[in-house]
């Protein structure tokens, strides 16, 4: 008895050499700042002047000095400290949130497509309601009800936008489950597994990614509305949002303590959006 060969297919995970990274000055711009922001998130802590919630100055809301880079808060602290760990915090809670969403989302998604039939109706309707309710209302209740933690905002935000990111791979994957090549490996026996990894997954990378981007800056900025709204990050720490909130006051007297941390949250999301608008959108095919 004969057997015939298995055949693989001709696409596979993209590779530097069939990606297309072509980035212009504005995304080596946006990159860099990301960059930046991540080594301040990661390291920020050991290069505070000062402790970050002690009282260094007797003169609220002081200006910019030789001792007091970015000024002081509405208690004399140094808000140059603040910013260093509030980017922990921002940083780090977005970024958890944004991993788990869209990593979930993202397979849920390629399931569903795949599959099909009530699996995919029932899981497409049920985030649909979901995805209804309103971002920052939910994020209100479920943080009113539960308290603040790190484990809680990172669980909130994250299925905040889970059902968007499974809406966005869902319809990739539909698309991509249509075509030739992955009726042939249909065909041919492969699994479910396989066809999500190495048919459906490397053909939907480039939009994921792009689409990751941005939910990590509209859960920045859902953060940084909780915080504003004293439910995100607790005392004594604080997040960017936090420290604008803490320091509203000083606004009208253009105090730096709520003008730094603006511009630390404006800087974050506007290079997120610079450097995702560069990313590979399309993978080049090569046959093997």
């Amino acid at each position: 008895m004969t057997t015939t060969p298995r055949t693989k297919s001709k696409f596979r995970l993209p590779t530097p050499h069939n990606m297309g990274y072509a980035f212009n000055w504005t995304g080596r711009i946006g990159l860099a700042l990301i960059l930046f922001w991540a080594v301040v998130a990661m390291f920020g802590r050991w290069f505070t002047p000062y402790p970050v919630g002690a009282r260094v100055d007797w003169d609220y809301f002081g200006g910019i000095s030789a001792e007091y880079w970015m000024g002081t808060d509405y208690l004399g602290r140094d808000i140059f400290s603040r910013v260093l760990m509030g980017a922990r915090y921002t940083v780090g809670i977005a970024l958890a949130a944004v991993t788990l969403a869209c990593t979930i989302g993202v397979v849920l998604g390629m399931i569903a497509a795949v599959i099909g039939g009530w699996f995919d109706t029932l899981l497409s309707r049920f985030l649909d309601a979901f995805n209804g309710i309103p971002s920052l209302l939910f994020g209100l209740v479920v943080v009113a009800a539960v308290g603040s933690s790190i484990p809680v905002l990172v669980l909130t935000l994250a299925a905040i936008y889970m059902p968007g990111a499974y809406r966005f791979a869902r319809a990739l994957a539909v698309n991509i489950n249509t075509m030739d090549f992955v009726t042939v490996a249909r065909a041919r026996g492969e699994a479910t597994p396989y066809l999500i990894r190495r048919e459906i997954l490397p053909n939907i990378l480039g939009p994921v990614l792009a689409d990751l981007g941005l939910r990590f800056v509209f859960i920045v900025l859902v953060l940084s509305g909780l915080s504003f709204l004293g439910l995100g990050v607790q005392p004594p720490n604080a997040d960017w949002g936090a420290l604008v909130r803490e320091n509203i006051e000083g606004l009208s007297l253009g105090a730096p303590a709520v003008i730094f941390p603006s511009i630390a949250i404006a800087s974050l999301t506007i290079s997120v959006n610079m450097f995702i608008d560069n990313l590979p959108t399309k993978i080049r095919d090569r046959a093997e």
